[in-house]
């Protein structure tokens, strides 16, 4: 039976990915920080998810996140869906250090210790890290800075861990998920995104990406051209383009 462990499962895709994995038959490890949720959903498969209250910023979150993976007896997939960001063009700090804290400690705090599990205990089957990270890092967007900029180390520490791993060989597949705009709590309900994908679409192509251990997986082929054009614009033009309304 394979095992999986997802932080941020609370909302969102996290929430959409635990179910779908539990009813398949998996052993499914949740964490938040919230409770409520991960209840409701040990109550649709009691048998088969474990639940650990984890804060990714939190002193204490590798160890929760290790005594997670002994509820369900060890772990084949860690899933990083946790995530905050906002738009924020008045550049507020206090939204800045949160979305610091998750997207950036909080990814390193649990990739890492992901990492060292793996290192320990993943020598005849692959362990995999895949992390939920956004097209966002694509480019520096305006009204969303410290968003995109903590994407963009996502990016960039998934592919230093790939490489670690090769070196270190270390039996661990890396995957960075990047989808575009997906209609989840982090867009507070704003319906002027470009491009907005639902859940349902999402959701069935991200877990292909995730199971096929791919390296890379933009969602969906729009958003793969999209960022391939983004990346050719040079920075004089770049900012003068306004995303979003």
């Amino acid at each position: 039976m394979k095992k999986i462990i997802i932080i941020g499962a609370s909302s969102g895709m996290g929430m959409r990915v635990a179910t779908d994995f539990a009813r398949l038959g998996w052993r499914v490890g949740i964490a938040a920080r919230r409770e409520a949720p991960l209840k409701e959903i040990k109550a649709l498969y009691p048998d088969r998810v474990e639940y650990m209250t984890i804060d990714v910023t939190a002193d204490d979150a590798v160890e929760r996140f290790y005594k997670l993976i002994e509820l369900i007896d060890g772990m084949d997939y860690l899933l990083y869906a946790a995530g905050c960001g906002w738009r924020n063009p008045e550049l507020d700090n206090a939204r800045d250090m949160e979305t610091l804290d998750v997207n950036v400690k909080g990814f390193t705090r649990i990739v890492n210790a992901a990492y060292k599990y793996f290192k320990d205990t993943a020598n005849v089957h692959r362990g995999h890290i895949a992390a939920i990270t956004s097209v966002a890092g694509t480019k520096g967007i305006g009204i969303s800075a410290t968003y995109s900029a903590s994407k963009r180390y996502q990016w960039t520490y998934l592919q230093a861990l790939d490489q670690l791993a090769h070196q270190q060989r270390v039996n661990v597949a890396i995957t960075d998920i990047r989808p575009g705009f997906v209609d989840t709590p982090l867009l507070n309900g704003k319906k002027d995104y470009p491009m907005e994908m639902s859940i349902d679409y999402v959701a069935p192509r991200l877990e292909k990406a995730m199971l096929r251990a791919h390296r890379v997986a933009v969602i969906d082929s729009r958003w793969a051209v999209v960022t391939a054009l983004w990346k050719l614009v040079p920075d004089c033009l770049w900012r003068r383009i306004e995303l979003i309304d």
